[in-house]
């Protein structure tokens, strides 16, 4: 038995490890590298394995640097299970098309590009005919129930707590009278998360082998969640005073639904009801819909909320607005503020978010409230780090409007969540455990706490490197 790491290794994105077992090849995750272009093409492009080989996926959610270059995957050959929690599979069918949509807009616009220079066209990634080959291979699970992959590999999933349908995985792996017990985090949440229920503990009573750990904040520390409601409320009514726009990057999945839920709570209450909300994302649109259809990952509060008879609609308020057509999106150019717009892709790379923040920094009325993860070299990184000129579709936008941070917003744990999550291991602590999903430093300082609570061989492996399952 062993692994072997090829992707989220030393780095966040495009998360990717093999595990192999009694002569078969399992997958966990597949999911796209995000970075600079050249190097994502190849990375994404070029599978370290022949991808027929692979016998089965074991998906531990939809968010596409997990799950995005399934697809690929298929393109290439592959035809084995998918295996997911439910509402990962609900969300895979419409996030994958949605991810088709923008490789083919992507391939285009490169290839326009390259036809004037005399380069040849490129391909995309995939298109939407291989998604549509993608979406039969999965197959649904219940959170807390064993299910054999194979012979001599059982596994479970548990709620991660990240986004919906996010679980970690536990494997029952067994080879004569050999047994090993494995298990991922995936992405790990955070408790007390609005919406989701909690984590749920994914180490068995006989002890976990090996640890497979996330660590995108192994380094730092969260605000509390119960500060995210005022937190956000701040500095709306900052900008609502200087009558100004609040331009929201925010993930499809996840984030929007926190954002519109808390809004939604404010409205209730009067505390916004006099600010016009737009989430201008098809793809937002959605998957709020398929947040609607499973209410099993919800925690109280929000089964609460829709079971409430003053709102059955957690995601829905009299002043909010989803936006659904291109000519809608345009039209929010000339909206006056103040208002609220949520746009995606969460890191400002590409989407409707793009153009309305080329419309919109460049006003010092203006707001761009940062509320997730911006990886290395992102135009949301570069907001961030208060760069005074960003390029935008390819044009310098001197940055006026105000940006401002909020930390308490992120699904991902922090340092003391993960060490806490950890610890309940205690009682069996694993023989290694593998720190995957965080930039270099995170996974040392990670590390060190995890070694200075006592737990040994924790391990931060490249890409491609091999461990052993003893």
């Amino acid at each position: 038995m062993h692994l072997q790491f090829q992707g989220a290794a030393r780095t966040v994105t495009g998360s990717m490890h093999i595990l192999s077992v009694g002569g078969k090849t399992l997958l966990l995750d597949c999911g796209i590298f995000h970075g600079r272009r050249d190097e994502a093409w190849n990375r994404n492009s070029k599978f370290p394995f022949d991808p027929p080989s692979i016998d089965a996926v074991v998906l531990s959610h939809a968010h596409i640097d997990h799950s995005g270059n399934l697809p690929g995957l298929v393109r290439q050959g592959f035809r084995g299970p998918i295996y997911s929690t439910s509402a990962t599979q609900s969300l895979c069918t419409v996030m994958l098309r949605d991810s088709a949509y923008i490789q083919e807009r992507d391939a285009e616009f490169i290839s326009k590009r390259h036809r004037e220079k005399g380069l040849p066209p490129v391909e995309p990634l995939y298109n939407e005919q291989d998604v549509d080959e993608t979406v039969p291979l999965f197959q649904g699970r219940e959170y807390g129930k064993n299910f054999e992959i194979q012979e001599g590999v059982e596994c479970r999933f548990e709620d991660a707590g990240h986004i919906l349908g996010s679980a970690a995985v536990a494997f029952t792996l067994r080879e004569g009278s050999r047994v090993v017990r494995l298990a991922f985090t995936g992405d790990l949440g955070r408790p007390n998360l609005p919406i989701l229920r909690d984590p749920v503990f994914i180490g068995p009573p006989e002890g976990t082998d090996y640890l497979i750990c996330e660590s995108t904040y192994g380094g730092r520390f969260h605000s509390p969640v119960e500060e995210m409601e005022d937190q956000l409320l701040e500095p709306i009514l900052r900008t609502y005073d200087r009558r100004g726009k609040i331009i929201i990057p925010a993930f499809s999945v996840g984030r929007t639904q926190e954002i519109v839920y808390l809004l939604h709570k404010m409205s209730s209450a009067g505390k916004i009801d006099h600010m016009p909300v737009f989430v201008d994302s098809p793809l937002s649109v959605n998957v709020t819909d398929v947040f609607r259809k499973h209410p099993e990952c919800f925690d109280q509060e929000a089964l609460a909320m829709i079971n409430a008879s003053v709102s059955s609609d957690p995601f829905g308020f009299e002043r909010l607005k989803y936006v659904r057509t291109l000519e809608e999106s345009k039209q929010l150019n000339d909206q006056p503020g103040p208002c609220i717009i949520i746009a995606a892709s969460g890191m400002c790379e590409a989407g409707r978010i793009v153009h309305h923040l080329a419309n919109g920094v460049g006003n010092p009325n203006n707001m761009v409230m940062i509320v997730g993860y911006q990886a290395e070299n992102t135009l949301g990184k570069k907001l961030v780090m208060r760069e005074p000129v960003v390029n935008i579709l390819g044009e310098p936008h001197e940055v006026r409007s105000e940006v401002v941070v909020l930390n308490a917003f992120s699904a991902h744990a922090d340092q003391n969540e993960i060490l806490g999550y950890v610890q309940g291991f205690n009682a069996h602590r694993p023989k290694s455990i593998f720190l995957v999903h965080g930039d270099p430093d995170q996974e040392e300082k990670l590390a060190e706490r995890l070694e200075g609570a006592g737990f040994g061989s924790v391990r931060m492996p490249v890409r491609g490197e091999l461990a052993e399952l003893n």
